[in-house]
């Protein structure tokens, strides 16, 4: 892989311990760059709008995860596609049973936590041009 620039990567999870985990991971690579981080649905919508990153990794839990004003996971999936449709989607989920509704929300790619570290890093990267252009 030959990148000119570094992925910009936002992370969203309720947990803030996953947060920073995912954050050091992400770290160790050299192409990629976290540009922040959300624990829901609101804080991240407002993160992509700041830093328009190119990639968004999102948590969707099982059953339902309800962020500030109720916005869970899957309908901050959907907003953003609608408003930045460039941005890619991410998800790294608990529960495979989720797979289903985070691709029809919009979502790029679907993994399961725990996944080895270069899968993650194939699907944030995955047809990732960082100029903003998919």
């Amino acid at each position: 892989m030959s990148l000119k620039q570094r992925v910009r990567v936002l992370i969203v999870d309720r947990e803030a311990h996953t947060r920073q985990g995912l954050q050091a991971l992400l770290a160790a690579w050299p192409q990629l760059e976290v540009v922040g981080a959300a624990a829901n649905g609101v804080d991240a919508m407002q993160l992509v709008e700041q830093y328009r990153p190119d990639v968004a990794l999102i948590d969707i839990p099982a059953p339902a995860w309800s962020g500030a004003e109720g916005m869970d996971g899957l309908e901050a999936i959907r907003r953003i596609k609608s408003q930045w449709p460039q941005v890619r989607i991410v998800v790294l989920a608990m529960y495979a049973t989720r797979r289903a509704d985070a691709l029809a929300a919009g979502s790029d790619a679907f993994l399961l936590k725990g996944c080895p570290a270069q899968e993650l890093l194939d699907a944030i990267v995955n047809h990732v041009h960082p100029t903003g252009q998919a």
